[in-house]
């Protein structure tokens, strides 16, 4: 663990400049056939474990016509992967550049599916989904700036109090909430506020990747 610490810091003064000034640009990616481009004030999925990750373990799941929301859409990558495995996909966030950038790039793949700019789901309107799909900000911190708020969830968790309190109106017994997470966020804090608005949690999936422990975990209604 010290040995760990030591390297994310090290990488943490060495990289970040870096990738702050690569990501100034629109910046072209690629995941498969789906071709992206990243403007900047937006996540870049290239340059983090999570994305790559969800991605990895959604490609098990069957989501042909399934009813799915990715709440934090970011570039829309991981939307645009689940409407081309036939999912009826919908997407939102609070950050109005990355909803013209998942706009842009699902045009650019020559997809279609609604694109709402939402705190959460406070515009998305009533519906019930099988899938809820996110990549939350998870680092303690209240966010002031639009994209701020895809690193920043709260100094108290609050982002996953309204995530889990507001997804109770858009699910049935049988939704699942799919969410990627590092041991570099409060696991505990964030199941206990699921458990605080009766979602009940399972742990599908870890994974060391270089310096960082990942985790796939699914939160369904207790109710």
């Amino acid at each position: 663990m010290p040995m760990r610490r030591l390297i994310k810091g090290i990488l943490h003064r060495t990289w970040k400049p870096y990738v702050r000034w690569y990501l100034k640009s629109p910046r072209t990616f690629r995941w498969g056939d789906i071709r992206i481009v990243v403007q900047p004030e937006v996540f870049h999925p290239g340059f983090f474990f999570s994305t790559a990750f969800l991605l990895r373990y959604l490609s098990r799941i069957a989501l042909f016509e399934k009813k799915v929301i990715e709440v934090g859409s970011g570039s829309g990558l991981v939307s645009l992967f689940c409407s081309k495995k036939g999912a009826d996909i919908c997407a939102c966030d609070i950050n109005p550049a990355a909803v013209e950038n998942t706009k842009s790039n699902a045009a650019l793949n020559k997809r279609v599916f609604p694109v709402y700019l939402s705190n959460l789901f406070a515009a998305v309107p009533t519906s019930t989904f099988d899938y809820i799909l996110v990549n939350p900000p998870y680092y303690k911190k209240n966010p002031t700036t639009p994209e701020d708020h895809a690193w920043y969830c709260g100094e108290h968790l609050e982002y996953f109090d309204s995530l889990f309190q507001q997804a109770q109106k858009y699910s049935s017994h049988s939704t699942e909430m799919i969410m990627v997470l590092s041991d570099e966020c409060d696991i505990p804090g964030i199941k206990s506020k699921a458990a605080s608005h009766n979602w009940k949690c399972f742990e599908r999936m870890e994974k060391m990747i270089r310096w960082e422990k990942n985790y796939i975990i699914s939160f369904c209604p207790s109710q």
